[in-house]
């Protein structure tokens, strides 16, 4: 995942912030994750501290200039937030909103009555699913975590048991579904049919999503059985309310993001021109930082009027939804930094160095680069662009369905066990509540099921077509 727009990715965002040869940058790559994962674990320090720590100790093994390196780092961390914060925040008010006006609680009510024991994880797969279809993995987050906190809590479920499940359905969809900006990217590098690839991705997710979601969190809950933190969990709107939204206020006013982001995917994909008129006003609406804003701006009439929210009280909700928030930004902002430390000191470009003389299938081969990208920067649509670059002289001579496979291959590998330098990574374990430890067990090992699973029935279905 990246929050830097996919034009700069393209263009290869930055130059290089050392000239050190691959031998001296791959220790240091090490290095600098080892000095992150060493204050966090073993001296107890705040992982903002130890992420900036561990960027500028990656600068100094690297060899570049403590001016370059403080540069790349509040790039990516300035841009991180940029992209990520104010979504965050926008979440985080609509949270408040839902938990304040009793929301809430009427969907999770609803679904609990709906779907209870076995279904539940089978419930929250198919939400995440429907919600990630249009969104942006972070977007799709702070949309879920109410509800994934709420249903854990009232159904006195595992946290694992239920977020797994909902963070395999956004990753999923994050990673091999167009209209996410890595496979789009993908699928213009290679020349493939997007209607194909779409097809080929949704017969590829819907196993892999039942795999890495409802089963895999079985075994999760039981390595790491944890409840959901209290600070984090919406709480019970105080019992002065006298009525609370209906359900359908409360999904319509949810799902508006989702609707949008869809709508404005659909119009790119028929109308295919940006100086068109609908274009360009679903491309406005249709834009994270507008959609979510409307969905708070809507959420204010139907979640807080219709609960009887005053002027100040809606004032209150929203101030008090923010002050939570603060340290996730800043751990979130961190570990854009240190991605982006990454990138400039030239380690993508270590790996395609490396792999230029890799002599295997091409399906294979995609995969491969794109797994050792996403290990050494820490972001998927940063993988896939590379990976999808170089093997796209490799698709010039292949059928329709197997360039679709190809981008599918290099989205699968992007995926590829999520750690320290992903900013994803952080944002689930501060809204799960996780230590480092916990975090890898569970959201790290779903992140390479997902990859490995996927590539797998990649495979597969290049047997067959």
């Amino acid at each position: 995942m990246t929050s830097l727009s996919v034009e700069m990715l393209a263009a290869g965002a930055a130059e290089p912030i050392t000239s050190a040869g691959n031998a001296q940058l791959g220790i240091a790559v090490l290095a600098g994750i080892a000095v992150i994962v060493l204050l966090i674990t073993k001296l107890k320090m705040h992982a903002f501290l130890a992420l900036t720590i561990g960027s500028l100790a990656l600068g100094s093994f690297a060899g570049a200039a403590p001016a370059d390196t403080i540069a790349s780092f509040t790039a990516g961390l300035g841009s991180t937030v940029a992209g990520v914060g104010v979504l965050i925040a926008l979440g985080a008010i609509l949270g408040k909103l839902l938990a304040d006006s009793g929301g809430a609680d009427q969907v999770v009510d609803t679904i609990l009555a709906k779907a209870s024991g076995r279904a539940m994880p089978w419930a929250m797969v198919l939400i995440a699913s429907i919600i990630g279809l249009p969104l942006f993995f972070e977007v799709g987050i702070v949309l879920m975590i109410p509800v994934v906190l709420l249903v854990a809590k009232r159904g006195n479920y595992s946290l694992m048991r239920i977020g797994i499940p909902a963070l395999a359905g956004l990753s999923v969809m994050h990673g091999l579904i167009p209209p996410h900006p890595g496979p789009l990217v993908a699928i213009d590098a290679l020349d493939a049919n997007l209607g194909v690839t779409l097809a080929l991705g949704v017969l590829v997710a819907i196993p892999t999503v039942i795999i890495a979601g409802p089963v895999f969190s079985r075994y999760a809950a039981r390595w790491v059985d944890i409840k959901p933190p209290e600070n984090m969990i919406p709480q019970r709107p105080s019992e002065d309310l006298d009525r609370r939204p209906s359900f359908g206020a409360t999904l319509a006013t949810i799902l508006l993001p989702v609707v949008l982001m869809l709508l404005n995917a659909l119009v790119e994909i028929v109308v295919d021109n940006p100086e068109n008129g609908l274009q360009k006003v679903t491309m406005v609406i249709g834009s994270p930082l507008i959609a979510l804003l409307a969905a708070v701006l809507v959420g204010m009439f139907t979640l807080g009027r219709a609960a009887g929210f005053t002027k100040d009280r809606l004032a209150g909700t929203v101030e008090k939804s923010l002050a939570p928030i603060a340290g996730i930004l800043l751990i979130v902002g961190a570990g854009g930094g240190f991605k982006q430390t990454l990138i400039d000191a030239g380690v993508g470009q270590m790996i395609l160095d490396f792999s230029e003389n890799w002599s295997i299938p091409a399906l294979l081969l995609g995969w491969l680069i794109a797994v050792a990208i996403r290990l050494a920067t820490g972001s998927a649509t940063v993988a896939t662009i590379s990976a999808a670059g170089l093997v796209a002289p490799l698709a010039a001579d292949m059928s329709t369905s197997h360039a679709a496979l190809l981008v599918l291959a290099v989205g699968a590998g992007s995926l590829f066990f999520s750690h320290v330098n992903d900013a994803g990574f952080w944002l689930v374990k501060e809204y799960f509540g996780m230590n480092v430890g916990q975090t890898v067990k569970t959201w790290s090992v779903m992140e390479t099921i997902i990859s490995v699973v996927a590539m797998a029935f990649i495979l597969l279905l290049s047997l067959l077509l």
